[in-house]
């Protein structure tokens, strides 16, 4: 009793604190003056998918810096170009008054600006990818020596050539302030400069010494503007002129203000998210996250009654908890993130699914019923533990080499699977244990199903078909293969690289769109019209060069299609360069490849070799058929795919585990029975479990893949099918595969299990 009043206070003082680092993200306006700032701040963060905005991946070119100090440490280089280009982009970026922006080091030298509710970034990505370095130069006098003394730059127009002095009279870096102005004779926009100390000192000299010469303003060696210096300059400040419009005399200003890059930016990845496609994702989430868990809690409460309304409490407590601690650690909640957040719902069923199950199993033996929660607690806890371990190293890979959202659900999965062995093993027991009080004497009834308990009981021979199994499921791995190669996969712009830009244009037709693409010099751009009401997904190639006067893909795009319907409206722009989908191809089959290594590994370690070699095999066709369906299905390959075929692995080893979890243990019960009548009865006993808990998961899946939409199915609609052919594959081909490699073992005169502590320790103890 002491015991039960102990755990209770310590579950319960873990979920409160657990659950009141979730309350402030319910906090309703009218009552969020009442609490502190610092529980107000411990709120979730809505991602760019979910609040809309856009988001830049920057890429610090270093190469001209390296070639210019080739006696520098070249990480030292990078590392502080890296660190001054962090704090110019913040410096731009502030100034322009943009709410909260997001700027955060990426890798080795990425930089990733996010910019919550900016729906078009033309003007930022301009802002970022300007250098800024600003120099002053003389024009070169007559006679001088132009190969080694001078350069040749052409004026911001393009319409003059200027030679000028090599050496560089001025660095821009002296220049304090810079603001939009007008000239007073012309009305023309200027920017008006001052210098700081050290530069009005220097400029008051060279133009004392330069009366008469032109001084060439050279902004990214393009020249601004030239005036001759009529007399001497010691105010500490002057005027840039340049035929500029406002536009553009306010942005150098900004630039000048907030300092020069060390180093060119180019935008290797640009992702936008229209508002009103953010709230919509919000709604599609909630709505068929809470569909999904009504269909799991009906169903649980239709099998197991009031135990099922146990196992649906702790499933409610295990979903607070879960955005308790994402709160707490200051996570952004993501469309994936949600979608990584209802497969924990439909996986931590699994684990209350097998503890019900194994107590039932107990309660039938006769026990009593104290006896029966204590035996099917223990004999759970160790199939539990290994199911998601072996889950969380596929998503701990998906965790290392994923990026953005797809790390968001990985990290959202992780925190569900140990939060769900928390409720289940720890919350739910105390539960059923307070619920029994006063009756451990007496027989424990967890309801189920008839008839699959008959089927159990009565046993079956699946082994029998083990041959068509094996075959067919090769065949079916073989025609996915096929599939792969021809017509092969839909392969979103996260491995391709390009544009893709959804459109809105209800009064264009397609014609007139591929028409004016074409006049645009975009004739490459394949265009896709998706429903009705002129919507459209239209794909980009990569962009192989780009002169510098010509405009950027995705603003070339827009032009033409508002110039056929003004109000024309882009709600989602991803445009990812061949660096960013080469890196995401080679970090996919990578992750993949660690995945199945991991998980043998662990196999290995907890079970016998031809059990981790039957498992790994088994995974490895399971993947090949779901492949073959993204194939079939014309379902878009992209990265939140990739994090449904490391969810898949995690939930078919999981799945493979249950077996075989009982296979070992009856084969220590019963080593003298025929392997083939093992393993038919350690799968007849698991049938109850391994329906259940796929049944649960599809349910949880099945409306996000019915009403998610196109943002989540490549995540929703593989996993609903991985759901069937993971289940299936643990029963016909994974126990067939096992029974060939322990029929090889056995001729090799190799036990099927290596010997435990305890037995080991017997047989040490007869040695004479």
């Amino acid at each position: 009793m002491k015991s039960l009043r102990s755990r209770a206070m310590v579950y319960g003082l873990v979920i409160v604190l657990g659950l009141l680092s979730a309350v402030p993200n319910l906090l309703p306006a009218s009552l969020a003056h009442y609490v502190p700032a610092w529980y107000q701040g411990n709120t979730l963060a809505l991602g760019l998918d979910l609040q809309g905005g856009s988001h830049l991946l920057l890429e610090v070119d270093t190469r001209e810096l390296l070639a210019s100090n080739p006696h520098q440490p070249e990480e030292a280089l990078i590392q502080d170009a890296v660190d001054r280009s962090l704090e110019v982009i913040r410096r731009r970026l502030d100034e322009t008054g943009l709410v909260e922006p997001s700027i955060t080091r990426q890798g080795k030298n990425h930089i990733l600006v996010q910019m919550p509710g900016v729906a078009d970034p033309a003007q930022i990505r301009d802002l970022l990818g300007t250098t800024a370095q600003m120099t002053f130069h003389w024009v070169a006098k007559p006679g001088e020596d132009r190969r080694s003394a001078t350069l040749q730059l052409r004026d911001s127009a393009g319409q003059q050539d200027y030679v000028l002095e090599q050496r560089v009279a001025m660095q821009g870096e002296h220049i304090s302030d810079a603001q939009l102005a007008f000239n007073l004779d012309t009305g023309e926009p200027v920017v008006n400069f001052k210098l700081d100390s050290d530069g009005a000192r220097l400029f008051g000299e060279i133009t004392r010494n330069n009366i008469g010469r032109p001084l060439a303003i050279v902004l990214d060696n393009e020249v601004l503007t030239a005036p001759v210096i009529r007399s001497v300059i010691a105010g500490g400040g002057g005027e840039i002129s340049g035929a500029f419009t406002v536009k553009e005399a306010s942005n150098l200003a900004l630039m000048l203000r907030a300092g020069a890059l060390p180093a060119p930016l180019h935008v290797i990845e640009e992702r936008t998210v229209g508002p009103d496609q953010g709230s919509d994702a919000i709604a599609m989430g909630v709505s068929t996250g809470l569909l999904g868990a009504a269909l799991v809690i009906a169903f649980m409460l239709g099998i197991y009654g009031r135990w099922g309304l146990i196992a649906c409490f702790g499933l409610t407590i295990n979903i607070g908890l879960v955005f308790g601690i994402l709160s707490l650690l200051g996570a952004t909640l993501t469309l994936p993130g949600i979608a990584g957040i209802i497969l924990t719902m439909g996986m931590a069923v699994d684990a209350n699914i097998l503890i019900n199950e194994r107590i039932r199993e107990e309660s039938r033996g006769g026990k009593p019923a104290w006896m029966a929660l204590k035996e099917g607690f223990a004999r759970a806890y160790s199939t539990i533990l290994d199911s998601n371990i072996t889950t969380l190293i596929a998503v701990s890979l998906l965790f290392m080499f994923g990026s953005g959202p797809v790390r968001g659900f990985a990290v959202t999965i992780g925190i569900g699977l140990l939060t769900s062995l928390f409720t289940a093993v720890a919350f739910n027991r105390l539960v059923m244990e307070w619920w029994n009080k006063g009756r451990e004497r007496q027989p424990l009834i967890i309801n189920g199903f008839a008839w699959l308990d008959r089927l159990s009981a009565r046993g079956f021979n699946v082994m029998k078909g083990r041959i068509v199994g094996l075959v067919l499921s090769a065949a079916l791995s073989l025609g996915a293969i096929a599939l792969f190669v021809s017509p092969g996969l839909n392969y979103g712009v996260d491995f391709t690289g390009g544009t893709l830009v959804e459109v809105s244009a209800p009064s264009v037709s397609v014609d007139q769109l591929r028409t004016r693409l074409q006049q645009q010099q975009l004739g490459k751009a394949s265009i896709q019209e998706v429903g009705s009401g002129g919507h459209f997904m239209i794909r980009l190639p990569v962009e192989s060069t780009r002169q510098a006067d010509t405009p950027h893909p995705v603003d070339a795009l827009k032009q033409a299609v508002t110039s056929l319907q003004a109000d024309a409206s882009f709600p989602k722009v991803d445009l990812v360069g061949p660096k960013v989908s080469g890196s995401f191809s080679d970090a996919t089959i990578l992750a993949i490849l660690l995945a199945g290594a991991g998980m043998l590994a662990f196999l290995w370690l907890r079970f016998e070799s031809h059990f981790a070699t039957a498992a790994t095999v088994t995974i490895a066709l399971d993947l090949a058929k779901t492949i073959g369906f993204f194939a079939l299905a014309g379902v878009e390959f992209n990265l939140t795919a990739v994090a449904a075929l490391l969810a898949l692995i995690g939930y078919s080893v999981n799945d493979k585990v249950v077996v075989f979890d009982r296979i070992r243990e009856n084969l220590r019960e019963t080593p003298d029975m025929p392997m083939l009548e093992l393993l038919n009865r350690s799968i007849a006993s698991t049938l109850t479990r391994t329906a259940f808990t796929s049944v649960t998961t599809f349910l949880a899946l099945l409306p996000m893949g019915i009403a998610g939409g196109a943002a989540v199915s490549g995540f929703a609609l593989p996993m609903l099918f991985g759901v069937v052919v993971g289940t299936s594959s643990s029963v016909f081909i994974a126990s067939p595969m096992l029974y060939y490699l322990s029929e090889r073992r056995a001729r090799k005169g190799l036990p099927q299990l290596r010997p435990t502590a305890e037995e080991m320790r017997k047989e040490l103890e007869l040695i004479p």
